[in-house]
C-alpha cells in the first residue's frame, strides 16, 4: 500500500524515525561545535605557551648583549625550518631581519597579542608575485608600488599566524609568532570527521526507517487490516505472528488470546441459549399442563394442595438450575464477586462427606474418605463444597449399577506440584474418551443417565468452580467406575 508523503509522517514509525534524526542532528551538531571550539582553544593556547618560551629566549639574548646579540640570534633562527616566525622592524615598521618577507597591514601597530590570526608570508615565496609583475611591465603595464602585505593580497595571500608584537627601548619592534597552518589542518580533520560521522548517522537513520520503519508500518497494517475483520464479526480470525519474539509479537500473542476467550464465551453464551429453548421447555411445559389440568376438573382441596405443592417443587427446580447456569457463566467470565481466602480443604472434605453419609447409606453405597494430612488452598469454601457435593452426589447416585458392592472413595493427596483431591466410585463408568469430555458440557446426559434426576449441570459448574480456583477437573477411567479428580495449584495462586 502506497502512502503519501502527509500520510507517511502521520505514521508513528516515520515521526519515531524523524524524531531520532533531530535529536542526533542537534546533538551531532554541538558535539562538532564543541569538539572544534575545544580543540581550537587547547592548540591556541599551546602555540601561545611556545610563542611564550621562543619570547623569553630571546630577551635572554637582548639582556646578554643587546640589539646585536638579539639580531644574530633572530637571524640564526629565523633559518632553521620550523613553523615559527621573527621580525624585527624599524620604529616605521620597516622589516629589518626575521623570516617574515610580508604582514598584514596593522599587525604591528598594535602591542602585546594579535587579537585574531593574520595572514603573512615568508621570504621566497613572493617570488611568483614579483615574476608576474616584471611580465606585466615587459607587456606596457604599469606596475605602481605597493607597501608592505600587497603581495600577499595579490594571488594568494599566504599563511594564517599569531603572534605576540614588542617593542624595544630604542623604538625597535620584534614579532614574534608561530605558523596555524598545521593546526588549521588539524582542526579541519575534525570537522571532516565529524560531519562525515554526522552524514554516516544521518543516512543509518534513514535506512533504519526505511528498513525497520517500513517493517512495522507493514506489521500494523496487517494488524489493522485483521482488527478489521474481527469488527466485521469473523472472530475466527487471528492477528498474524512472525515469531520473532517482538512487541507486535507479544501484542498479536496477547490479542489472539483475548480473541480466543471471546469466542469461546460466545460459543458458551450460544449454547446456554440452545439449552435453555430446548432442556428447560419440558419442566416448563409439565408445569403448565399441570396447572391446566388441575384447572379443568373438580378437585377437592387436597388435590389442589399436592398440585401447588408439585409446581412448587419443579419450580424450585428451575430455580436451581437457572443458578446454576448464573454461576457458572459469571465464573467462567472471570468476574464472580465470590471472596477467596486460605481454605482448610481437608476440613472441607470432611463436611462434605458426613453430609452424605446418610444420602449414601440409603442408596446402600459405602462412602469412605482417606485424608492423611491437612491441606490448605487459596480460594472459597463454599464453591469448593459446592463442586464436591455434585460430584459425589454423582458418584452415589451412578454407582448404584456396580456389579460389586457400591462404594465411594474420597482421597486427599499432594502429587506433581498439585493438591489433588479425587472421588472414585466403581459403577459402570463412561469408558468413552469422548463421552468423558462431553459430559462436563451444560446440560450433557449421557443416555444411560436419563432415568436418573438431575439437570446435567453438577459437573459443568464443578469444572467452572476449578477454572475459577485456577486448577482443573479430570474424569479418568476407575477400572472399574469413574475417577473425578479435582487439582489444585499447591500454592493455591489463580
Amino acid at each position: 500500500m502506497s502512502l503519501s508523503v502527509p500520510a507517511i509522517m502521520k505514521t508513528t514509525a516515520a515521526r519515531l524515525s524523524a524524531l531520532y534524526l533531530l535529536l542526533f542532528a542537534i546533538c551531532a551538531v554541538a558535539l562538532v561545535f564543541y569538539m572544534t571550539s575545544l580543540s581550537a582553544r587547547m592548540l591556541t593556547a599551546q602555540t601561545q605557551d611556545t610563542i611564550n618560551d621562543e619570547v623569553a629566549g630571546l630577551a635572554h639574548a637582548y639582556q646578554r648583549g643587546g640589539l646585536p646579540v638579539l639580531a644574530r640570534v633572530v637571524e640564526q633562527r629565523s633559518r632553521q625550518p620550523g613553523a615559527n616566525l621573527y621580525l624585527i622592524a624599524d620604529a616605521n615598521g620597516q622589516i629589518l631581519t626575521g623570516n617574515v618577507q610580508s604582514l598584514e597591514p596593522g599587525v604591528l601597530d598594535t602591542e602585546g597579542w594579535t587579537e585574531r590570526p593574520f595572514y603573512y608570508q615568508r621570504f621566497g615565496e613572493g617570488e611568483l608575485e614579483r615574476q608576474r609583475a616584471q611580465s606585466s611591465d615587459q607587456n606596457g603595464e604599469q606596475n605602481t608600488p605597493q607597501p608592505n602585505g600587497a603581495d600577499a593580497q595579490s594571488g594568494e595571500k599566504g599563511h594564517n599566524a599569531i603572534a605576540i608584537v614588542l617593542r624595544l627601548p630604542n623604538q625597535m619592534i620584534m614579532l614574534v609568532g608561530r605558523d596555524l597552518g598545521e593546526p588549521e589542518r588539524f582542526r579541519a580533520v575534525i570537522k571532516r570527521s565529524l560531519m562525515l560521522a554526522l552524514g554516516m548517522m544521518g543516512l543509518g537513520g534513514l535506512l533504519i526507517w526505511f528498513f525497520v520503519g517500513q517493517a512495522a508500518l507493514k506489521r500494523i497494517d496487517s494488524v489493522s487490516e485483521a482488527s478489521r475483520r474481527i469488527m466485521g464479526g469473523d472472530l475466527s480470525g487471528r492477528l498474524p505472528v512472525t515469531g520473532a519474539g517482538d512487541e507486535f509479537d507479544r501484542l498479536s500473542e496477547n490479542l489472539n488470546t483475548m480473541l480466543a476467550r471471546i469466542a469461546t464465551l460466545n460459543e458458551g453464551l450460544k449454547q446456554v441459549s440452545d439449552n435453555i429453548a430446548h432442556d428447560l421447555k419440558t419442566p416448563l411445559t409439565r408445569l403448565r399442563n399441570r396447572a391446566e389440568a388441575t384447572l379443568s376438573g373438580k378437585h377437592n382441596t387436597a388435590d389442589y394442595r399436592r398440585a401447588l405443592e408439585g409446581t412448587i417443587t419443579e419450580s424450585d427446580q428451575l430455580i436451581k438450575t437457572f443458578n446454576a447456569i448464573l454461576m457458572i457463566s459469571r465464573l467462567e467470565a472471570g468476574y464472580s464477586s465470590e471472596s477467596t481466602t486460605r481454605v482448610d480443604l481437608s476440613a472441607a472434605v470432611r463436611d462434605v462427606v458426613e453430609l452424605y453419609e446418610p444420602v449414601a447409606e440409603e442408596a446402600g453405597v459405602s462412602l469412605q474418605a482417606n485424608i492423611e494430612s491437612p491441606f490448605t488452598v487459596v480460594g472459597n469454601r463454599e464453591l469448593v463444597a459446592q463442586a464436591l457435593s455434585n460430584i459425589v452426589d454423582n458418584a452415589i447416585k451412578y454407582s448404584t449399577d456396580s456389579t460389586a458392592a457400591p462404594a465411594v472413595r474420597v482421597s486427599l493427596e499432594r502429587a506433581d506440584g498439585h493438591i489433588k483431591l479425587a472421588v472414585v466410585d466403581n459403577g459402570q463408568g463412561i469408558p468413552d474418551d469422548v463421552d468423558r469430555s462431553r459430559v462436563t458440557e451444560r446440560f450433557v446426559r449421557l443416555e444411560k443417565s436419563r432415568s436418573q434426576p438431575g439437570s446435567g449441570l453438577g459437573l459443568s459448574l464443578a469444572k467452572a468452580i476449578m477454572t475459577f480456583h485456577g486448577g482443573r477437573l479430570d474424569l479418568l477411567p476407575g477400572n472399574p467406575g469413574l475417577s473425578v479428580v479435582m487439582s489444585f495449584p499447591e500454592r493455591g495462586e489463580h
